[in-house]
């Protein structure tokens, strides 16, 4: 479906959902799906995605309006307001190796409801956890993961939910589309239909449910290093 509207496009989330949202740092997130979010104020939400944004951009801006409960990422470092509701109790964490965390959410996306993998044997991820040796090797039972809605950015879709990615926007958003039980898309481009090659479809319309169109916010940088230039 073609949504006019970023209300339209979130309506029916519910207080206590649990979304994956797209991006790697603050590239490749869907800014406006998130800034509609915290204007429905849902709350209670599990979200899983790679990281938590930054204090006043991305998912940092969920936590700050304290609506989600518990976060599932593998790096948390840019926000203070993170660190600070789950040093207080407020916030429920659990933290995946980054590799396990996409292999979680394709596996989700796959039907696939459990795998092995090495990562985190004999740290205390795997305290009271299945292990299985393979080849004399000690592997972890990792489960897949799903989500009610999947919040995903993309640079072209066409009119049918096809999409197409751009640069680093490919890391997580392709596989969370597929994982979502109701996948909303947010583009920089709606063409028609046909407009994008077959080939460079990188998430099917199968798995979208709802499109929308909506303008590029300025290019945020997570943590911003420089060097010195040379002295002359």
């Amino acid at each position: 479906m073609i949504c006019t509207s970023v209300p339209q496009a979130l309506a029916g989330i519910p207080d206590g959902a649990t979304l994956m949202v797209g991006g790697f740092g603050l590239v490749g997130i869907p800014e406006n799906l998130i800034l509609g979010l915290r204007e429905t104020g849902v709350k209670n939400l599990t979200v899983i995605s790679n990281n938590c944004g930054v204090d006043d951009w991305g998912l940092g801006l969920l936590l700050e309006n304290r609506q989600i409960r518990k976060m599932v990422a593998s790096y948390v470092g840019e926000n203070k307001e993170f660190e600070r509701q789950y040093l207080s109790g407020e916030l429920e964490v659990e933290l995946v190796p980054q590799g396990t965390l996409a292999e979680r959410i394709r596996a989700g996306g796959a039907g696939i409801p459990a795998f092995y993998t090495p990562a985190g044997v004999g740290t205390p991820i795997a305290e009271g956890r299945e292990t299985r040796v393979f080849n004399g090797k000690e592997y972890l039972l990792e489960l897949g993961l799903k989500a009610d809605y999947a919040l995903v950015k993309a640079w072209r879709g066409d009119g049918l939910g096809n999409l197409q990615y751009r640069r680093t926007a490919r890391n997580f958003n392709p596989m969370m589309a597929a994982a979502g039980r109701v996948t909303i898309a947010e583009v920089e481009q709606l063409v028609d239909i046909g407009a994008i090659d077959p080939d460079q479809v990188h998430t099917p319309s199968i798995y979208v449910q709802r499109i929308i169109q909506c303008d590029h916010h300025e290019k945020r940088i997570e943590r911003r290093t420089v060097r010195k230039g040379a002295e002359l």
